[in-house]
């Protein structure tokens, strides 16, 4: 009886450490994304959460709008794809609310490109999408820039 105790507490445990190890190794392995923002924006905060929900690792720098501009002017990024917020992420620049799901699928399939851009604030988007806004969701693109600046449609929203 004893033996059948030890054999099943050892099957437990080795149960446990194979559901528990995925979890570790995504941990350790995090992808890092540094973003530029205001202190005083609510909309950056939420979309840091949602970034940090879906398993980004994320460090945030709070600087005024004029040195936001000037961040974004310094990484490529024309300001008609202007936002509230700079980010980068492996080598990629972003620039507004910018899904997580679309920043997975950008490190995934590696572009040539300078990175993706949510210009404005459109409602619904990542960071736009709390309580006060009621459920709406307006209709947005998200751009894959160029490094010539030109850009075109990577996901519709």
């Amino acid at each position: 009886m004893q033996r059948r105790s030890i054999i099943q507490a050892t099957a437990a445990l080795l149960g446990a450490a194979s559901l528990a190890s995925p979890l570790i190794g995504l941990a350790q392995t995090q992808t890092k994304v540094e973003v530029w923002k205001t202190a005083t924006c609510g909309c950056c905060h939420d979309w840091v959460a949602h970034l940090e929900a879906s398993g980004f690792q994320v460090k945030t720098h709070d600087i005024s709008d004029m040195a936001k501009a000037t961040q974004r002017r310094q990484l490529g990024l024309a300001d008609k794809f202007g936002s509230c917020h700079t980010a980068l992420v492996g080598g990629y620049v972003l620039e507004g609310h910018v899904p997580a799901r679309d920043i997975r699928r950008l490190l995934q399939e590696r572009p040539k490109a300078l990175g993706l851009a949510v210009p404005g604030m459109p409602i619904g988007s990542p960071g736009m999408d709390g309580p006060a806004y009621g459920g709406r969701k307006d209709p947005y693109g998200v751009m894959l820039v160029q490094r010539d600046g030109s850009a075109s449609v990577y996901q519709a929203y």
